[in-house]
């Protein structure tokens, strides 16, 4: 947001004080004004403080750089009228002028900080904000006060995008011309006296500027200048490169034109005033001195001026000169546009102390400030033969896909590459449930209705427990799964409990395998411990990010889970087996049922892994696209006889909680899909992995593979290819631009449509190839077409 405060000192001067000082604030083009009233004391010291600092910088620079390149034509030190004592000239050091710059900005401060001028300070700061874009005009007639760095004020410290303008109290309303936005700027650039100075690199500066008709007069004559200011087409900058000085007794400004004439503005008045009118809108002094130069443009009403406060060394102005255009030209505001310039002429200042001090805009309050117009640059390159590029662009793949290859087996990508199959998976379109699987559900509000005392630590009684499995039996399921932890014996009046258990071939209890010496597992329930065929273990594997993408089939028995197969895994079997289907083992070491054959992950990079813990018989979890994967009911609905014969006959049942207050969830694949980060409860987890080899046996829906890796890095190289021939046929880099993020649209799609089939093809390697190449073969083909 754009502000405007204009601080208008009205009468006064340092050495009797500011009696009424006026603070008024605009809002971008709001016409209504905020105004705050104060005053500011008496500060005679400022002056001397400011006119010893101009002595010191004047001789500093003298005893650092003598005969140095300066933009002014006077040396005469005893213009300066204060007093100092000889041996200070004779002994300038770096030292003592900061010292002095950090007294001025302290008292500078100070001063600003008195008690009359805080009301106006501490309003203005609570209108403001630190993001806002700030000009604050000084409007005085007070040559000394104007003359005072304003930039050192803390207001400008504490907002960034604040910006320290001079103007005169007496201002007009300059009246606007319509001009095209899209025109060429127009800049009479005026380089005069150059003796001892370089002009030329400040014309070789304006020449770089986009979308500008430059006229350049090289030390010309006084009627040459004032007839081209005359010119009816009118201009929007006038600059001036050379050198400047100030006449102390007659209180001007003047420009060294040529190696004998010097102009005053009084001199060029007429020429300006035309100029003015037809649309002229800033002035550029990058000379010497330009403060008086600027007091007397400004009663011509010139919108906005820069000028260097000081002498100026050559190799500063030109710095600034070239910061300044490169950040208006290209799209940054006018005052923003100093604001960056000053700054970045900081970085000078070990060489050139108080660099950022010397720009000083001037301007009136009531003109709108220029805008460079925008054009339509051309980025367009030309189109090279393809005997040059095609050669040019098969190298760059090659070295990029190797570069990609190479750093995706050390796994830098693997998470990149993990997060970006997750995406594909919650992009598939949606499945139905699974018909074959109920899931009975043990909630937080079914645990809070058992009695604590029959239930003890645990999320079911055999109370509950009892009564469910009995009322599900009457609807004869295929199977009941029981996905909750038993340690301990079924209690003696439940004797119906435990003889199903220990006797019915439809009934599965969990175990959990030793991971290591402190988490040696979970042994199954005691009733069915010795049947193995009717318990499996209840591990799953999670990713390094802590994402179930992999199922366990089967692996060696442990101590207290002596099982070697899992729990979905009995569940799938026993359901097929009344379908005459067993899984059996293939010669490759892979389980197959039927005709569907699971393919084991053996191998420790495979897909996007790297170094993968492949132990037991593992497959890629192709998770069913579905929410809820399957029926589910309560247990309270069962134990509430809600069950339906049609709900339950013939389906898996699998029992399990999903009590927060147990903790038995995962992250899966579809955790991303909501915030908070949602996980997925352990018995819906086991369903999916029944509902994977069931869908997959029973329904042919694809099962989860990978190219091999020669495959996979083909695959890449292509895309790599793609990006480079896409760079090579769209010189404009918009196009190339758009073209790129099509092709990563199509790349996209391909991997998801791919997956659907059941094929899991590198996307993220892909996508960075595409775009390294795009941008690689653009970046040598413009070098090319340029050479």
């Amino acid at each position: 947001m754009s502000k405007l405060v204009v601080l208008n000192l009205g009468k006064g001067n340092l050495k009797q004080g500011f009696p009424s000082v006026t603070a008024a604030l605009w809002e971008d083009d709001n016409q209504i004004v905020m105004q705050f009233t104060g005053s500011l004391p008496a500060a005679p010291e400022l002056w001397s403080l400011y006119k010893r600092w101009q002595l010191l910088y004047q001789l500093l620079y003298e005893a650092l750089y003598p005969g140095s390149d300066w933009r002014n034509y006077t040396d005469d030190l005893e213009d300066i009228d204060i007093e100092i004592d000889e041996e200070d000239v004779t002994n300038v050091s770096s030292i003592d002028f900061s010292n002095l710059c950090d007294d001025l900005h302290k008292k500078i401060n100070s001063w600003l900080k008195s008690e009359p001028f805080r009301q106006i300070d501490q309003k203005l700061r609570t209108k403001l904000n630190p993001d806002d874009e700030i000009r604050l005009i000084l409007a005085t007639e007070d040559n000394q006060v104007r003359r005072l760095p304003w930039h050192l004020w803390d207001f400008f410290e504490d907002y960034q995008k604040a910006v320290a303008c001079s103007s005169i109290l007496e201002v007009e309303q300059v009246k606007p011309l319509r001009k095209n936005p899209r025109r060429k700027i127009r800049i009479l650039a005026v380089l005069g006296n150059s003796q001892g100075i370089d002009v030329q690199e400040d014309r070789r500066i304006l020449e770089q500027l986009p979308g500008a008709e430059i006229i350049f007069l090289v030390e010309p004559q006084r009627q040459e200048l004032d007839r081209w200011l005359w010119d009816k087409r009118g201009w929007d900058m006038l600059f001036f490169a050379g050198h400047g000085s100030t006449d102390v007794e007659k209180e001007n400004g003047q420009i060294h034109l040529n190696q004998t004439e010097t102009l005053t503005i009084a001199q060029l008045k007429n020429a300006l005033k035309a100029a003015i009118a037809r649309g002229l809108n800033l002035v550029i002094f990058n000379s010497c001195e330009g403060l008086e130069l600027a007091r007397e443009l400004g009663s011509l009403q010139i919108p906005q001026m820069i000028v260097m406060r000081e002498p100026v060394p050559d190799f500063v102005a030109q710095e600034f000169l070239k910061h300044f255009l490169e950040a208006f030209a290209y799209g940054e505001s006018f005052y923003l546009a100093v604001r960056e310039a000053q700054d970045k002429l900081q970085g000078l200042e070990n060489e050139f102390p108080c660099a950022s001090w010397l720009p000083v805009i001037c301007q009136n309050p009531a003109a709108q400030p220029l805008v460079w117009p925008k054009q339509r640059v051309s980025d367009r390159r030309p189109i090279l033969p393809s005997r040059r590029i095609l050669p040019l662009i098969l190298k760059a793949s090659l070295v990029i896909t190797t570069l990609t290859i190479g750093i995706r087996s050390l796994g830098i990508l693997q998470l990149g590459e993990l997060a970006a199959f997750d995406l594909l998976m919650r992009s598939r379109p949606p499945e139905q449930t699974d018909p074959r699987i109920l899931i009975v559900e043990v909630t937080e509000a079914d645990v809070l209705a058992q009695a604590a005392t029959e239930r003890g630590g645990a999320s079911l009684s055999d109370k509950a427990l009892a009564e469910a499995v009995k009322k599900i039996e009457r609807f004869n399921p295929r199977v009941i799964g029981l996905d909750i932890y038993r340690e301990n014996p079924t209690k003696p009046e439940y004797r119906d409990l435990a003889k199903t258990m220990q006797t019915s071939d439809r009934f599965i209890a969990i175990c959990r395998a030793s991971e290591d010496e402190t988490n040696p597992g979970v042994p199954p329930p005691p009733e069915v411990s010795k049947d193995i065929q009717r318990q499996g273990f209840s591990d799953v594997i999670a990713d390094p990010d802590n994402i179930i993408r992999r199922q366990i089939l089967s692996m060696a028995g442990a101590p207290l889970c002596g099982t070697d197969k899992s729990f979905n895994f009995r569940l799938a079997s026993r359901y097929l087996k009344n379908q005459g289907i067993q899984p059996q083992l293939t010669p490759e070491n892979n389980w197959q049922f039927g005709k569907a054959i699971f393919k084991t992950i053996n191998k420790q990079n495979i897909g996007g892994y790297t170094d993968v813990d492949n132990l037991g018989y593992q497959v890629l979890l192709n998770w069913r696209a579905a929410d809820p994967v399957a029926q589910t009911v309560t247990l309270k609905e069962v134990l509430d006889n809600q069950l339906t014969a049609e709900s339950v006959r013939d389906r898996i049942v699998l029992i399990g909680t999903t009590a927060e207050s147990f903790h038995d969830y995962w992250s899966t694949p579809y955790s991303s899909l909501t915030w908070p980060h949602k996980e997925m409860p352990g018995v819906v987890v086991q369903a999916h992995m029944v509902s994977h080899i069931l869908s997959a046996v029973l329904d042919g829906r694809p099962l989860l593979w990978v190219l091999p890796k020669w495959g996979e890095n083909l695959w890449i190289w292509v895309w790599c290819v793609a990006g480079g021939v896409l760079a090579w046929q769209l010189q404009s880099r918009l196009r190339l631009i758009i073209a790129l993020i099509g092709a990563i649209g199509i790349l996209y799609l391909a991997c998801l449509l791919l997956l659907i089939q059941g094929l899991w093809i590198p996307l993220l390697p892909s996508a960075l190839v595409l775009l390294t190449s795009g941008a690689t073969v653009a970046t040598l083909t413009s070098s090319q077409s340029e050479e």
